[in-house]
Formats: C-alpha cells, sequence, structure tokens
C-alpha cells in the first residue's frame, strides 16, 4: 500500500495501490476495448434509479470473458491490466490457438502464468472446472449459477468461495456474504482467489477522488426534513426516532435487518441464510 507525506489535510490519510509494481502495462489491447456511455445512474426515460452516480473520468470497457468458452486449449498470461470497471485485475490471455481474451486473474498471477479450462484440469490456480470435480474446501472465483451462463459470482476483488459439500447433483459453496448455497455440479468455477486483495484497504482520503470515479455524494437521512426521508427532522441532530431503519421510500434498510424477498426464486438453493450485521463482524 502506498501512503503519502501529510502536505494536506486530504494527503495525510489517502492511500493507493502501488500500481507501478502490480501492473505489468499502462495501455490496454486495442481490439477488445468497446464504447460504453455514462448513464449516471438514469434509465431509458433519463429518471434516476441508481442514486449517487455521475460524472468522473472518462473510461474505456474492456471485453472481458466470463464465458470461458474455449476448453482444452491452453492459455498464458501475457499482461496483468487495470480495469477501471471492476476492483479486480485483468490479464490477457493468449490462447494456444493465437486468440487473445480478457480474462479476471487470480492471486498471485503474474507474467508468463497459464491456465486452461477443462474437466480433468489440475487444482492449480486459474485453472477451471466443473463444481463437481472440485473437492471439498476448495477456494474458487468466477462462479456459474447454472451450467453454461457464463461466471456470474465472486468477480470482485480478494473474493473466494469455499466448496463445503457435495449432495444429490449439488455443490454447496458458501459464498463471501457468508450465505451456503446450491450450485448445480455440472456448473463451471475457477480455482482460487481473485487477485488485487488489498483492494478495500484503500483510503480515498478526500471527497474529490470519488469524484473522479464517478461517485457522488451521499446525504444522511437524518439531515433531511420529514418530507423527504422518514429519518428526517427534528430540532438539531436527532435520532432517526424508530426501531428500525429504513430506506427513502420506507424499507427496512442495513443495520442487521433481512432485507432478501420474502418468496424470491431462488430460496429453494439456499442452504444457510447470510449473517447480517454484528453476526457477521463477528
Amino acid at each position: 500500500m502506498k501512503t503519502y507525506k501529510p502536505t494536506s489535510k486530504s494527503r495525510r490519510f489517502m492511500t493507493t495501490l502501488p500500481y507501478k509494481e502490480l501492473l505489468s502495462v499502462d495501455a490496454p489491447y486495442k481490439p477488445l476495448l468497446a464504447k460504453r456511455s455514462n448513464q449516471a445512474g438514469r434509465n431509458g426515460f433519463g429518471r434516476i434509479t441508481m442514486r449517487h452516480q455521475g460524472g468522473g473520468h472518462k473510461k474505456r470497457y474492456r471485453v472481458v470473458d466470463f464465458s470461458y468458452d474455449k476448453k482444452n486449449i491452453p492459455a498464458k498470461i501475457e499482461t496483468v491490466e487495470y480495469d477501471p470497471y471492476r476492483s479486480a485485475f485483468i490479464g490477457l490471455a493468449l490462447y494456444r490457438d493465437g486468440e487473445r481474451r480478457y480474462v479476471i486473474v487470480p492471486k498471485d498471477t503474474k507474467v508468463g502464468s497459464s491456465f486452461i479450462v477443462a474437466e480433468d484440469a489440475p487444482l492449480t490456480s486459474g485453472n477451471r472446472l466443473p463444481l463437481g470435480k472440485i473437492p471439498v474446501g476448495t477456494a474458487i472465483y468466477n462462479i456459474e449459477i447454472a451450467p453454461g451462463t457464463g461466471s456470474a459470482l465472486v468477480r470482485s476483488a480478494g473474493n473466494f468461495a469455499e466448496v463445503v459439500a457435495h449432495d444429490a447433483g449439488y455443490a454447496q459453496v458458501k459464498l463471501p456474504s457468508t450465505e451456503v448455497r446450491k450450485i448445480s455440479d455440472l456448473a463451471w468455477a475457477s480455482v482460487g482467489a481473485v487477485g488485487n486483495e488489498e483492494y478495500n484497504l484503500v483510503s480515498i482520503g478526500k471527497a474529490g477522488r470519488s469524484r473522479w470515479l464517478g461517485i457522488r455524494p451521499t446525504v444522511r437521512g437524518t439531515a433531511m426534513n420529514p418530507v423527504d426521508h422518514p429519518h428526517g427532522g427534528g430540532e438539531g441532530r436527532q435520532g432517526r426516532g424508530l426501531r428500525r431503519a429504513k430506506t427513502k421510500w420506507g424499507k427496512p434498510s442495513g443495520k442487521g435487518q433481512k432485507t432478501r424477498t420474502p418468496k424470491k426464486y431462488s430460496n429453494v438453493f439456499i442452504v444457510s441464510r447470510r449473517k447480517v450485521g454484528k453476526k457477521r463482524r463477528g
């Protein structure tokens, strides 16, 4: 982690990642770049559906391969690169047949590391194989929810899941949220943990740096008027005046409360609900 001399109040606690040591190139691979406009949290009607988004530095989207449909063809990591659209680092993989694709790189991956996507692949970091072939206790990432749908779970920096059991054609996987979920043995996953594990230790340091990242300010509900938020109102600084925290729209939020939809379609696949609030931290 890179620190700075306290030449200003914002510099005193600011930290950044030592990118020169972690990355191998500065410029991305042009054939795998795509246009992506900044919606600033707005939908097709121009209405804000995701608050606190907008502005920020111009970014170019890297087309990352989450399908991993090139099976039984070894690949070598040519570069380790920064991706402005995700917390994990990405690597340019050169397959033996000459094709290049971007992939999320696991922990300790360096230029020259290799991996393979195959049903009988060795259990080494970066290799990809069906969950049914992965033994209990193995750390995994880039997990498919259903066979053939592409990686959807555990893709953020430093994250990994763990295979805790195999039963009746399903693997029971403990996710980073502490939820234990059943996933088909035919779904594929990569062995190891996502790289850039120090990402969560970065201290933004100042408001302007959040704006560079496209994150707009968040206003506390207690600082609003009653018409704007359930926590608003009162003379001077007040508590929220409610037993349980609510969102701007009156729905339960955070603070150890269960917010999952009661009749969600995937409830049948959950073996153990995630721990929330103090239980999880403890």
